[in-house]
């Protein structure tokens, strides 16, 4: 696994950045723990490995 982009994780998913990043806000205590803020842009390989298993994106399509 490697860092991605909110955009492309949210292209991945089949949703618009903006409704990404709202599913984002409900996890943001465990994102600030990776040191993840609602301004970072480039994921963590940890933050981006969680969100493929919790929201279903398949890591082929990233």
């Amino acid at each position: 696994m490697k860092s991605y982009l909110k955009s492309e994780l949210a292209r991945a998913a089949g949703v618009s950045c903006s409704t990404f990043k709202r599913w984002l806000r409900q996890q943001s205590e465990m994102f600030c723990q990776w040191g993840v803020t609602p301004r970072t842009q480039l994921l963590p390989p940890v933050a981006v490995q969680w969100i493929c298993n919790a929201y279903g994106i398949d890591e082929g399509e990233l």
